[in-house]
């Protein structure tokens, strides 16, 4: 029995090192070197290459190493096997403090006391809205959604959900499925998605859903906030809607292609802040220690937690 390591753009014998010191009875093995097929039982991933965890006979588990799972379901030669992914106390808290952090920034117009601080410009907004008269729209009510609502909520933002089926949180006003989304987008100045990447949510913010933005909030026209997946947005829809004025700005931290392209307009756009898929990283160490308990858990007998559900993709 193995676990392999099956991952792009990271430092695997850092991770081997890792999960060897917590599961030191069971050998760790990196795709790319050899190792015996059959004896691989669980597979911790990250974007590993289309194919490469094909004919594992074995298999008893795929963990993914993130909060994602969109790239396993992406490989049509993936084994058949249950996939779980990370719910991490420590991921969650800090996808909520991008969220909270953003929307402060919007509301108190850090990007434009940014750009007057080079030209020595001391000038205000007398008319600066407070918290509770911003109405941020939160799409995706899964654990992520509903910690940042919460925070929101705490600082004082007139806080809605939106989710694909209906969900019922007690002090948050929510909307689901095709009907609600237009209502919902309707009462919206701050957009925050924090979707799953399924083949039904690609392409959701496109620019049918950001012409339906609130228009007459007291920040002079919507924001959008995406720290979900690349995969939901619609990279030339967004920059149409911002020169067109439907947007008025935009927080991304996460992009069709990444690393963002250098000839990206997205780079050099004034009302765009763009971070580097950094939103909810989270400690490596927390992440190998949640995978190595689930692998405990299965080798006493017990079942899988945190399970994705291969026909939703989450």
């Amino acid at each position: 029995m193995s676990l392999l390591l099956a991952m792009t753009g990271w430092h695997v014998e850092d991770w081997r090192a890792r999960f060897q010191a917590l599961l030191p009875d069971i050998p760790v093995v990196i795709l790319g070197e050899p190792f015996d097929r059959r004896a691989v039982h669980y597979v911790a991933s990250w974007k590993h290459p289309e194919g490469s965890l094909a004919g594992l006979p074995n298999l008893a588990a795929i963990f993914s190493l993130g909060a994602g799972v969109d790239f396993l379901f992406a490989d049509q030669r993936l084994p058949e096997a249950p996939i779980a992914r990370v719910v991490d106390p420590d991921l969650t808290t800090r996808m909520s403090e991008y969220i909270v952090l953003h929307c402060l920034m919007i509301l108190r117009q850090q990007r434009r006391y940014d750009r007057q601080q080079p030209t020595k410009s001391w000038e205000d907004d007398r008319h600066q809205p407070a918290a509770r008269s911003v109405r941020v729209g939160i799409m995706g009510l899964g654990e992520l959604g509903l910690d940042a609502a919460r925070k929101l909520q705490v600082m004082g933002f007139d806080v809605a959900g939106w989710s694909r089926s209906p969900k019922s949180v007690e002090g948050l006003t929510t909307f689901a499925g095709e009907d609600g989304m237009a209502a919902f987008l309707a009462r919206t100045d701050i957009l925050v998605s924090l979707l799953p990447l399924t083949p039904e949510t690609k392409g959701t913010i496109n620019a049918a859903l950001l012409a339906g933005l609130a228009s007459d909030g007291r920040l002079g026209g919507p924001f959008l906030v995406n720290a979900g997946r690349g995969g939901l947005q619609v990279e030339a829809d967004i920059m149409a809607a911002l020169e067109a004025g439907t947007l008025k700005g935009a927080t991304l931290d996460v992009f069709e292609t990444e690393p963002l392209p250098a000839d990206s307009p997205l780079w050099s756009h004034p009302a765009v802040t763009v971070t580097p898929h950094n939103a909810a990283m989270s400690e490596p160490e927390a992440v190998a220690n949640l995978i190595s308990a689930q692998i405990r858990r299965l080798e006493a007998g017990q079942p899988l937690e945190h399970v994705v559900d291969p026909q939703r993709g989450y």
